[in-house]
């Protein structure tokens, strides 16, 4: 019977963001990825090359699906934001891999440089057209635009994957997302 190579890499990949968001990239097992995943530990090796090079495509992958969940929108900040702030509530552990990938790897790799490009050129434009405050510099919208629909989750008693309880029940998540679309409409609305 003939192996299934693409759910083999998209068993591994999903069991490598399990573990990456749990213990980083320095505290990941590849045999742990592999017993998670129900896949020989070689195959790691053959598909991904190594642990830093499956990190790397988990990354990737996270990265894509948060573009494809949730488009950017320069003409709506405060909407992209609450969007942003919606994806992380489904997916606490997503923030919990950007932590590590920060800690672990600080450098900005060459796609996320060209995605926060694109927007801040976004963003730019946004404001030579007078639909966002010019007030301030485009990469300084943007930033805090990103800082204030990821604040909540450093936050004490931030929910982990299925959680909405300690203070995060529905009416906690509704009142902090509101703060932060508000928050966002206040920076970026046009003078």
């Amino acid at each position: 019977m003939a192996r299934d190579s693409s759910a083999t890499k998209a068993r591994l990949l999903d069991a490598a963001f399990s573990e990456f968001a749990t213990h980083g990239i320095a505290g990941a097992r590849v045999d742990r990825i592999a017993e998670a995943a129900q896949a020989n530990k070689r195959l790691i090796y053959v598909y991904y090359g190594n642990k830093e090079q499956l990190f790397d495509a988990v990354l990737q992958r996270a990265l894509e699906t948060g573009s494809e969940s949730v488009p950017f929108d320069p003409d709506d900040l405060p909407g992209y934001a609450g969007a942003v702030f919606d994806h992380l509530i489904e997916r606490p552990s997503l923030m919990r891999l950007v932590l590590w990938k920060q800690l672990e790897r600080p450098e900005t790799t060459g796609t996320e440089a060209a995605s926060y490009a694109g927007k801040i050129a976004a963003v730019r434009q946004a404001q030579e057209a007078g639909r966002i405050d010019a007030g301030m510099d485009a990469g300084d919208v943007l930033t805090l635009v990103m800082a204030l629909s990821q604040a909540w989750f450093g936050a004490v008693g931030a929910p982990a994957d299925g959680e909405t309880d300690n203070g995060w029940a529905a009416e906690g998540i509704a009142r902090h997302r509101a703060a932060v679309v508000e928050s966002v409409r206040r920076i970026t609305a046009p003078a």
